[in-house]
């Protein structure tokens, strides 16, 4: 019992540190800050990289088709390189639906050191600058929103006003995923509380804080901030796009804000463990800088922080009696209870049982291994793929 005491401690002490000392990263009340109307509506254009979606266009377009918003907003939607139609089923769907402004653009394939999606972000914002408004000059502020999020007709209208009230260079909102499928709720959930972790949300609306990150789905940008912190040409190689472009606004001086949302909801289904599996490993390996001591510090601190909770608890109770049995069950079992315990607000935000909470270490052991998983593509040369597209490491480029 030694050892598995020691690392059992060691556990419920990091468990204790990130309940109380991680910026209340569990908490799930962090959304859209007060807000009122401005006396002017500032102009908008929303920018939407769209490739191969046909799948989820006609539950995502429509919402910002049918957007209510006072000021002068308009649609750029760039279809980067589809096969499967995109363009054309967004021409179709602006045509039986009135609304804003749709314009569809196509940027051709990225050059090296570019990212498909940050190369036809740059095309759509340089197309809407360049488009000027009634008022003379291009967009005041930039919506970046991917081609499977849903907007409430109001959602717009709320960014907006929460950005000019509270002067935020960037409004982000971390759009509601799908959980209707058995393996969507098991690591759904759980991928929403681990991002939250790494970038506490409080943390991030802090100006005296480094951390940074935004929600890629769905991001308010005010243009000039934008133009300050090289956007999108200064993360131009960055494959976690959201998290980089947020830390290049912040490192320039804007202020930023990064909260959960309610009236913005991802349509793209996740129906197989694959799916999923490939979501998250396209892109972990790249978190971690594609470093191998960084992932074997990470494989390690989640086998300590997740799996030696139950690992104790369940081996201690098993055991004869014997010098630190006892220490052993109660240090496992308080960690698996704070881990618990800190999970429950997650799975209520999602609406999902609260059983699924003491299962939070096997959904750990799954990131483990799509991390694992991301390194091993990645060295086999298939790291950081997406949609028929690989990625070198941005030293690589």
């Amino acid at each position: 019992m030694g050892l598995l005491l020691i690392a059992a401690c060691a556990s419920l002490a990091a468990w204790l540190w990130l309940t109380f000392a991680q910026g209340m990263f569990w908490r799930t009340d962090v959304r859209l800050p007060p807000r009122t109307a401005p006396a002017r509506w500032p102009s908008v254009a929303i920018v939407v990289p769209a490739r191969d979606e046909a799948g989820v266009l006609p539950r995502s377009l429509p919402s910002l088709l049918a957007q209510d918003y006072p000021g002068e907003a308009r649609i750029v939607l760039v279809d980067d390189g589809s096969s499967d139609g995109t363009a054309e089923l967004a021409h179709r769907l602006a045509a039986r639906q009135p609304g804003l402004p749709l314009t569809v653009v196509t940027p051709g394939d990225p050059p090296s050191g570019w990212t498909g999606k940050l190369w036809a972000l740059r095309h759509g914002i340089a197309h809407a600058r360049a488009t000027a408004t009634a008022g003379g000059q291009g967009p005041e502020y930039l919506l970046l929103t991917d081609a499977d999020i849903a907007h409430e007709p109001d959602s717009l209208r709320e960014l907006v006003a929460a950005a000019t009230s509270a002067g935020l260079d960037l409004v982000s909102q971390m759009a509601r995923l799908r959980v209707d499928g058995f393996w969507e709720r098991v690591v759904v959930p759980a991928f929403v509380y681990f991002f939250a972790q790494l970038y506490p949300f409080r943390r991030i609306s802090s100006p005296t804080a480094r951390t940074a990150a935004a929600a890629g789905g769905c991001v308010l940008l005010r243009t000039e901030a934008a133009v300050r912190a090289g956007i999108p040409d200064s993360i131009r190689q960055a494959v976690i796009d959201d998290v980089s472009l947020a830390r290049a606004v912040k490192r320039s001086g804007g202020r930023i804000w990064l909260g959960l949302a309610e009236r913005v909801d991802s349509v793209r289904p996740y129906p197989a463990l694959g799916d999923l599996w490939r979501m998250v490993s396209r892109s972990a390996y790249a978190q971690l800088r594609h470093q191998p001591l960084l992932l074997a510090g990470t494989v390690a601190g989640l086998v300590l922080v997740y799996l030696v909770p139950p690992a104790a608890l369940l081996a201690g109770l098993a055991a004869a009696p014997s010098p630190g049995r006892t220490a052993t069950v109660w240090a496992g079992g308080l960690a698996w209870l704070l881990m618990a315990g800190t999970y429950l607000p997650m799975l209520r935000y999602y609406r999902r049982s609260p059983a699924l909470a003491p299962l939070l270490p096997l959904t750990a052991l799954l990131y483990l291994l799509m991390t694992v998983d991301s390194a091993v593509q990645h060295y086999r040369g298939r790291g950081a793929a997406w949609k028929g597209r690989t990625y070198a490491r941005p030293s690589d480029a």
